[in-house]
C-alpha cells in the first residue's frame, strides 16, 4: 500500500517562516508589504487571543474543582513561586556572566547603528514604575472579572478561576452540572485551537514578512555579536541549566523539546508565547502532568517564569553599559539582578515587556536609557529566541511541580512519547 504523503504542521510553519523572510527581504522598504501581509498576522494573533481566556478559565475551574483542596492548592502555589524565582535568578546570572565574559558592546561604533523610536515603551514604563509591588498584589484581586477577561489580565483571571473551582467543589452534587459545563467548554476550545492552528503558517508568513521588510537584513550586521551571544546563551540555558533541572526530576529536556517542536517553532516565529498556551496545556497533560497542576502552573508561569526574557534583559543591560564605556561594579550588578527580579514579575501582559522592564531598570544603575533605541531594530529577532525559551521553561516547570507533588504519571508520559515517535 502506497504511503500517504503528509506535510506536518512544523514543516508548514517553517515554510511560512522562510517564505516570509524571502518576501520581506525582496520587498524591503515597500509599505505595500505591511498593507497586505500584516492582516494575516493580526488575524491569527486575534484568533489565539480569542480562545486563551476561555481555555484558562475552563481548565483551571475543572482542575481546581477536581482537587477541591485549598491547602494542596496553596502548597502548589508556594512551591511554584519558589521555583519560578530561583530559575529566573539563575537565568539573570547566566545572562550577566555571558555579557561580562564575551563583552558584546565593547568597541562598538555608535555611528554605525540606527536609532529606533522607543517612545511607546517609555510611556508604558512610566505606568509600570508607578505601580509598586503592593499595587501588583492588589491588582491580582479583580473588581470586575469581565473587565479583566476583556483585557486579558492573567493574574486576576487565575485568582477568580481558582476561587470559582473551589466553590464548585465545596457545593458537592449541586456543582456537578457546573463542572460538566466547564469540562465541555474546555473540550470544545481545544478542538477550536486545533482548527485555528491550521492558519498558523499564514500568520507566521505575514508577521515575519512585515518584520523583515521594515528593518531589512543589513540592520543585523552591526549588532551581530549581540545577536549571536543572546542566541548562544539561550541554547546554553536550555541545554545545560534546564537540562540539569530536568535530569534531577528524571526527565530528558530533549524529550520535552521533541514533544513541543510544533509549538516552539510557532512561538519562535510569532514572538508570542500566547499563541501556543492552549496547545502546551493540552500536551503537558498528555505528557503525564495532572490537569490541575497544568492549568495552574502554566498560566501563572506566563507572568512569573519568563526565563528567556530575564536572561535577555541581563545581557542587554550589560551590552548597553559596555556600549557607552560604563564599567559596572559587582555591587551595581547585584543591584541590577535584584531590580530585574522585582520588575519582571507580574507584567507579562504589557506590550514589549522586555523593553519595558529594561527601561524601568537601567536608570537604577546609571545606564543611559537612550541606549535601548539602538537595539530596538533587532528586538523582534531577539524576542523570537526568548519566547521559545519561555515556552520550554514553563513546560518543564509543570513537570517539576507535578514531580514535586508526587503526582506525575510516568506510564502516561512514556506512552505519549512513544506515540509521538511513531508519528514522526
Amino acid at each position: 500500500m502506497k504511503k500517504k504523503f503528509t506535510f506536518p504542521l512544523a514543516y508548514q510553519i517553517l515554510a511560512g517562516l522562510i517564505l516570509g523572510v524571502i518576501v520581506g527581504a525582496v520587498f524591503y522598504g515597500n509599505p505595500a508589504v505591511e498593507t497586505y501581509l500584516q492582516p494575516l498576522g493580526t488575524i491569527f494573533l486575534n484568533m489565539i487571543k480569542m480562545i486563551v481566556v476561555p481555555i484558562i478559565v475552563s481548565t483551571l475551574i475543572v482542575g481546581v474543582a477536581g482537587t477541591g483542596d485549598i491547602k494542596q492548592l496553596g502548597k502548589l502555589g508556594g512551591k511554584s513561586m519558589i521555583y519560578f524565582q530561583l530559575v529566573s535568578m539563575i537565568a539573570i546570572i547566566v545572562g550577566l556572566g555571558a555579557a561580562n565574559i564575551f563583552k558584546p558592546g565593547e568597541g562598538l561604533d555608535l555611528s554605525s547603528l540606527t536609532k529606533s523610536d522607543i517612545n511607546q515603551y517609555v510611556e508604558t514604563s512610566k505606568e509600570v514604575q508607578d505601580d509598586g509591588v503592593i499595587d501588583i498584589i492588589v491588582g491580582i484581586v479583580p473588581s470586575n472579572i469581565i473587565e479583566s477577561m476583556a483585557e486579558g489580565n492573567m493574574l486576576p483571571i487565575i485568582f477568580f478561576s481558582v476561587l470559582f473551582g473551589l466553590g464548585v467543589a465545596a457545593v458537592g452534587e449541586r456543582g456537578k452540572p457546573v463542572l460538566a459545563f466547564f469540562q465541555g467548554v474546555a473540550d470544545v476550545m481545544f478542538w477550536v485551537t486545533n482548527l485555528i492552528m491550521r492558519f498558523a503558517p499564514f500568520g507566521v508568513f505575514g508577521l515575519i514578512g512585515v518584520t523583515v521588510s521594515k528593518f531589512g537584513l543589513e540592520s543585523l550586521i552591526p549588532l551581530g555579536k549581540l545577536m549571536i551571544l543572546v542566541y548562544a546563551a539561550m541554547v546554553f540555558f536550555v541545554v545545560v541549566i534546564l537540562g540539569i533541572i530536568a535530569k534531577i526530576v528524571g526527565i530528558n529536556i530533549f524529550q520535552i523539546i521533541k514533544v513541543l517542536k510544533d509549538e516552539l517553532l510557532l512561538a519562535y516565529s510569532t514572538s508570542s508565547s500566547e499563541t501556543v498556551l492552549p496547545r502546551i496545556m493540552e500536551k503537558m497533560e498528555k505528557f503525564g502532568c495532572p490537569k490541575d497542576v497544568v492549568s495552574f502552573v502554566i498560566p501563572t508561569g506566563y507572568s512569573f517564569n519568563l526565563d528567556g526574557s530575564t536572561l535577555y534583559q541581563a545581557i542587554a543591560a550589560i551590552f548597553i553599559a559596555q556600549m557607552y564605556g560604563i564599567d559596572l561594579s559587582i555591587y551595581e550588578q547585584i543591584t541590577l539582578v535584584l531590580v530585574l527580579m522585582v520588575t519582571s514579575n507580574g507584567i507579562a501582559g504589557v506590550p514589549g515587556v522586555s523593553f519595558v522592564v529594561l527601561l524601568a531598570t537601567l536608570g537604577t544603575v546609571g545606564i543611559p536609557l537612550e541606549g535601548l533605541a539602538f537595539i530596538a531594530g533587532i528586538d523582534r529577532l531577539l524576542d523570537m529566541a526568548r519566547t521559545a525559551v519561555n515556552v520550554v521553561g514553563n513546560a518543564l516547570a509543570t513537570v517539576v511541580m507535578s514531580k514535586w507533588e508526587g503526582r506525575f504519571d510516568t506510564k502516561k508520559q512514556k506512552n505519549y512519547f512513544r506515540s509521538i515517535e511513531r508519528a514522526v
